[in-house]
């Protein structure tokens, strides 16, 4: 959720940077869930992009589950830009991607369930107004000029540096959607071979994930033309971490690298400070030119760790973020794939044995070839398809280990294994076929 974050007090030494990130360490019995997705809000007599002020818009959505269900509103400037209860949160994306951000949850039944009533709640206050929501990794017709903005501090720097690095940052802002969870590690042993099973693991999750094949109206000539565009972003902050790999990589090896990603901003008292492009380790010497004399704080060094992009992303718990949002029987399939890797020992272990053979060339070619090709993808003599099916047989046997009856939302993977389709090439036969190349009929059919 890209809201200012709670670190703590002023930074007085360079080893509480690491030492924040080792500070998410958890005895397995706290071990949690936490799943967020998003999706595209669509006007369901124009198909336009959902706005974020009117009757039929964003703010009269927030209203109106605030009133209804309980939630608590998140403001910024007079506006508001977000919800929470009960550990969730409801917020925004720079293009109007309307995410749930879901509660620490124990288990996969619990994380489906809080998205059925997050589905079930949005529709009851959406229906009247002529509101849907997609569950597709990119629309397929709407230009960056169609897309909404938010009020939001944070994402009007982000747009003019993205304008200035990379060449798709701003399609990343406003035109995809993802679906991620965030899983939590022992120790920095248990985080450095989740990490490096994360990152190795993520061209498969990209390959079954894959929901966005057209843009721009017309089809790109990836599945997933969302992991296209985060190889083009800024690579200053965004890949496969190649140094996660290598001897020595732990708590500290990762704050480095951090360090050295430029800023973006630093927030205080309610506003965002412009201090694109500037230096961390400035500013721990108090000689950031944006706030000259101050010094960050942990909440800063929080803030500034939700700035860098990697496939998969540390924090106080790791975060996987290789995949296109879906439907929903996909939003329940993403979590439930690394839950089973990453939540029993003998499947991470088995996890591990079957991805460190690959070096960082196959690693980068693998993600290439998920983003074009999906599971018919493959590099360097390894198949996507392959390497895919060995990773979901792990995932059901970790989960089968938890003894929950969690192995059933895995079945979305199972099928396009069967078939080495993915929802991907279902939008793509569906508009070549039975659309004769019409868009207008797959708003209904990604909508959630």
């Amino acid at each position: 959720m890209s809201i200012p974050q709670s670190g703590g007090g002023l930074i007085e030494n360079y080893a509480q940077l690491a030492g924040f990130l080792e500070s998410g360490c958890k005895p397995r019995e706290s071990w949690r869930i936490g799943t967020e997705h998003e999706k595209f809000g669509w006007l369901t007599d124009t198909r336009k992009p959902l706005p974020y002020a009117g009757d039929r818009s964003i703010s009269a959505i927030f209203a109106a589950l605030a009133d209804r269900f309980g939630w608590s509103p998140v403001t910024e400037g007079g506006n508001v830009i977000g919800l929470t209860r009960n550990g969730a949160n409801v917020s925004l994306e720079p293009g109007g991607q309307f995410e749930l951000s879901g509660a620490p949850l124990a288990n996969l039944h619990e994380s489906a369930a809080e998205l059925r009533q997050h589905l079930d709640e949005v529709a009851a206050v959406t229906g009247a107004m002529g509101v849907k929501f997609m569950g597709i990794g990119a629309p397929p017709e709407w230009s960056f000029e169609d897309m909404p903005r938010m009020p939001k501090g944070r994402y009007r720097l982000m747009t003019d540096y993205m304008g200035r690095v990379g060449t798709h940052g701003t399609q990343m802002m406003y035109r995809t959607s993802t679906v991620q969870v965030n899983l939590d590690f022992a120790s920095e042993a248990d985080m450095v071979k989740k990490m490096r099973v994360a990152l190795a693991l993520q061209p498969v999750a990209t390959a079954l994930f894959a929901s966005s094949p057209f843009f721009d109206g017309a089809p790109n000539g990836h599945r997933s033309w969302r992991s296209r565009i985060w190889r083009s972003l800024d690579a200053s902050r965004t890949g496969m971490l190649p140094f996660a790999f290598e001897d020595g990589f732990g708590f500290e090896r990762y704050a480095d690298w951090v360090l050295d990603v430029p800023m973006y901003f630093v927030y205080r008292d309610g506003v965002y400070h412009n201090a694109l492009g500037q230096s961390f380790r400035d500013f721990l010497r108090g000689e950031l030119p944006a706030l000259p004399g101050e010094k960050p704080t942990l909440s800063d060094w929080a803030d500034h760790l939700t700035t860098v992009f990697p496939e998969a992303r540390l924090k106080k718990y790791i975060e996987m973020r290789g995949a296109d949002a879906g439907d929903e029987a996909h939003l329940n399939a993403l979590p439930a794939f690394w839950v089973g890797l990453m939540y029993d020992q003998t499947a991470l272990d088995s996890a591990w044995d079957l991805v460190k053979g690959l070096d960082a060339d196959t690693r980068e070619g693998l993600r290439v070839a998920a983003s074009v090709s999906a599971l018919r993808g493959e590099y360097a003599g390894v198949k996507l398809i392959d390497l895919a099916q060995a990773a979901v047989a792990l995932a059901h046997a970790g989960l089968a280990g938890r003894g929950l009856g969690e192995e059933k939302f895995l079945g979305p993977l199972m099928q396009s294994l069967a078939t080495g389709d993915v929802q991907a090439d279902r939008w793509l036969s569906l508009w070549e076929g039975e659309w004769n190349r019409s868009f207008t009929p797959m708003y209904e059919a990604a909508s959630l």
